[in-house]
């Protein structure tokens, strides 16, 4: 649990900075409370020991950008139940314009979104639409609960797993798409982000890899393939490699290697949409 804290306090901690820009992506008013001491010193370490922290800075940037447009977007269309999934400190719930009638849940560890209420109350902090959190494992059967609370699996609904497939083992990573796949509707839609299977294994990232495994952030999942994946699960998915058109925002300096090139670490923006 303490790593996970870090970590959604660390994110909050990046928003905040990528907040402060005069040419920010978007805006996150609460995300400095969120982070606290605790995501400031861990964003400080980590430019430390990361010597393309610039990069993941920008990263973090365009995936929030991506994700916030995808699921505006799909509002705009009609979708009022959305779901974010490991939602963390994440703010959409108030920073989003969501439309009149939208209901946002949020799931996550129960004692990681206290921490967050917490924060949240003594900001005074009132969101844009209909928020529900439910605090539970995300490796039981946490469905059921999310029903009780209100959603309705024969209507539409948006999906946001951000910063999560990584960090799961891939029975988990199944488990999980089978669990949003059986609750969604047909037109439902699922917004991601997912390194590559070869990320994991290049050669040129193993020292990098085995410091995030020793500091408790161990990424265990990727996928060279995620159209496949989320395929073989109802889904047709718009793959765009960060910093390819759609996921740039003019943010991205680093070249782009196509999808053609083997064996090179790559990071995927998903959209998808249920059929």
């Amino acid at each position: 649990m303490p790593q996970i804290t870090t970590t959604a306090r660390w994110v909050a901690a990046q928003r905040a900075r990528e907040s402060e820009r005069a040419d920010c992506l978007f805006c996150d008013p609460w995300a400095s409370r969120l982070a606290g001491r605790e995501g400031n010193q861990a964003l400080e370490l980590s430019e430390k020991v990361n010597p393309r922290h610039q990069e993941t800075a920008a990263y973090i940037a365009i995936r929030v950008r991506f994700l916030d447009d995808f699921a505006l977007r799909l509002a705009s269309e009609g979708i009022r139940q959305v779901v974010l999934l490991a939602a963390g400190m994440d703010a959409r719930a108030f920073r989003l314009p969501w439309p009149a009638g939208t209901s946002v849940y949020e799931v996550d560890h129960p004692e990681l979104l206290q921490l967050k209420e917490d924060i949240l109350q003594k900001e005074q902090a009132v969101p844009g639409c209909r928020r529900t959190v439910l605090g539970v494992d995300l490796g039981g059967n946490w469905t059921v609960g999310l029903e009780q609370l209100g959603f309705t699996p024969v209507e539409p609904s948006t999906w946001i797993l951000e910063g999560l497939l990584y960090y799961l083992p891939e029975a988990a990573v199944h488990r999980v798409l089978q669990q949003v796949s059986e609750l969604a509707s047909p037109g439902s839609g699922l917004g991601a982000d997912l390194v590559s299977q070869s990320t994991l294994t290049s050669p040129w990232l193993q020292a990098a890899l085995k410091q995030m495994e020793e500091s408790g952030f161990a990424w265990k999942f990727g996928s060279d393939d995620p159209e496949r994946l989320l395929a073989s699960y109802g889904w047709g998915a718009q793959v765009r490699q960060v910093g390819e058109a759609g996921a740039n925002f003019g943010r991205w300096e680093s070249p782009v290697v196509p999808r053609e090139q083997n064996a090179v670490p790559r990071t995927f923006l998903l959209a998808a949409r249920k059929n």
